[in-house]
């Protein structure tokens, strides 16, 4: 197998590794029609032991990403990145840790302190469980992820002093779990609390029969989904093969049992992202954040896990203007609480009184002059000290392609109506802009009723203005309502729902030093400071 790193890097010449024949056209061929399909794979498995690169196997064997994940998934039986076994423990905890305290979670290593590495692939950072459980967990609390992968959650209850029951539908997940698992941190560390070892076993996330109701303290879970990643090979029900559709059904499940295995006032995160289908985007994340209130959940948190090394450059960038895509830079983690009472959140009585009234004003943009480059990804760092006008300038220069543009803003109190049509020539609109000035000034449940019927009528009245092939781009954010989150972004896609519009892009937009302008800067005890903004982006495709 020597010879076959050697011809990678030095591609002289190409020697088969198996009968040491020269090999003038595709290696890969050559193995299938010589030697045959299983000595095939064996020497892509071996390639991959070796070390060399899934971009240098995928070029010499002539196979792609995804074939190469489905050889390793059936020969391991669970879809790893790296087959050799990680040294030993390094550091058994992570470096100047500090807790998260806004919205907006960013971890730029992955994580990797006692038995923690990024062999499964698409497993999730040591970082969000770990975050979970100090936040909403307490000493010797029962944690349960029922999707439980390489085991990163387990590895952190263990190391925090919680009891763990760790679940996967895949044995290969669960072994690789209890490998994980093999580990005796030092007493002097660990000497405040009992090690609890987990629990780990093969079982269905649609199916806690094994689990008694409300005997879970925090369910920490990051599901396979919409068949971006295969976690296994020929294992029934595993969900990460499933349609959009499917997977959303099979949630449904998964939410219902969560429910009744949590402990009232208990806490359940799930960090959940969207993905792609003719470059529109499928919003997989509030879909899946709709089901749990649906199993009658309340939404205590709503987390934007960024996603790094999406930046794109060069070709990327050039077509990612000319295509007008944005690359997928971010995941949702919803944290949910299980209710102490069944009372409707909206029967709650209001801490703060409603605007009563609204308006929606035709506004002029405050834009910077020129940018050094346009944004790219589903993310948007923006410096604190222009960032609505940087904002701004992005919108403008990505949706309104050359053409006019109208900008609205829905506010809480009348003003003066002075229409402000913003045209270059006499071209129609290429951009409707709708803004919300008023989720800044803490609304209340009326509030939000009253702005999103306002923003349903003011998008009927003006969306014919909007050429074919325009856009409808919306700029919302999260509002805290008696301690629960009203998820704007996600109610709005729920609203409008035309069939003229088709959703293009869900955008996180988020500042690079926090204001201190906003009372969203001062949250209520416990809570997470929101950090973040979206931009919901519509084609007129009609």
């Amino acid at each position: 197998m020597s010879s076959v790193i050697e011809v990678i890097k030095s591609k002289e010449e190409i020697l088969c590794p198996i009968c040491r024949v020269p090999v003038t056209d595709n290696l890969g061929q050559h193995i299938r029609g010589t030697h045959g399909e299983q000595d095939f794979k064996q020497t892509i498995l071996k390639a991959k032991e070796r070390g060399v690169s899934d971009r240098e196997i995928g070029s010499l064997f002539g196979i792609t990403f995804r074939q190469l994940e489905k050889i390793i998934t059936e020969a391991y039986g669970v879809n790893i990145s790296v087959l050799k076994k990680p040294k030993g423990v390094k550091s058994w905890a992570p470096k100047d840790f500090v807790e998260e305290t806004s919205t907006v979670w960013s971890f730029k290593q992955r994580g990797n302190w006692a038995t923690h590495s990024g062999r499964y692939r698409g497993n999730w950072s040591p970082y969000i469980p770990r975050n979970l459980i100090l936040k909403y967990s307490r000493l010797g609390d029962v944690v349960l992820d029922y999707f439980v992968g390489g085991g990163t959650t387990a590895v952190e209850a263990k190391l925090l002093g919680r009891q763990c029951i760790a679940t996967d539908i895949n044995p290969a997940s669960v072994s690789l779990t209890l490998e994980n698992l093999k580990f005796e941190p030092p007493s002097l560390l660990f000497k405040e609390f009992p090690l609890y070892e987990p629990r780990v076993f093969v079982a269905d996330a649609r199916n806690l029969s094994h689990i008694s109701d409300s005997s879970i303290d925090l369910i920490c879970a990051h599901p396979p989904y919409a068949g971006i990643i295969n976690y296994s090979s020929k294992i029934e029900g595993d969900m990460s093969k499933l349609t959009v559709d499917g997977f959303l059904k099979e949630m449904k499940k998964v939410a219902e049992e969560s429910y009744r295995v949590l402990k009232p006032e208990g806490t359940c995160g799930i960090l959940i992202g969207d993905t792609r289908k003719q470059k529109h985007v499928i919003p997989v994340g509030f879909q899946t954040i709709n089901i749990f209130l649906e199993s009658k959940f309340r939404l205590k948190e709503l987390v934007i896990k960024r996603q790094h090394n999406c930046k794109t450059t060069g070709f990327w960038y050039t077509n990612s203007i000319r295509n007008n895509f944005l690359l997928l830079a971010h995941e949702y983690l919803p944290i949910f609480e299980k209710p102490k009472s069944l009372e409707p959140p909206l029967l709650i009585r209001e801490e703060v009184p409603g605007y009563g009234e609204f308006s929606s004003q035709l506004r002029k943009l405050s834009l910077k002059k020129k940018l050094e480059e346009l944004e790219t990804t589903t993310v948007w760092l923006l410096p604190h000290e222009d960032f609505e006008k940087r904002l701004n300038k992005n919108v403008l220069d990505r949706y309104s392609r050359g053409s006019g543009y109208l900008t609205l803003d829905l506010v809480s109190h009348p003003q003066e109506e002075k229409r402000l049509r913003e045209q270059r020539g006499q071209k129609p609109n290429g951009l409707l802009f709708i803004k919300s000035s008023l989720l800044s000034d803490n609304p209340s449940h009326s509030d939000i009723e009253s702005y999103l019927q306002k923003m349903r009528t003011a998008v009927k009245e003006e969306l014919p203005g909007v050429t074919k092939g325009g856009f409808l781009v919306i700029q919302t954010q999260d509002a805290r309502i008696n301690g629960y989150i009203e998820p704007l972004a996600k109610r709005t896609i729920n609203s409008i729902a035309l069939d003229d519009l088709w959703l293009k892009e869900i955008v996180v937009v988020t500042q690079t030093q926090k204001g201190r302008d906003s009372t969203r800067d001062m949250p209520l005890p416990g809570s997470l400071r929101i950090a973040h903004q979206y931009l919901v982006v519509f084609e007129k495709v009609s």
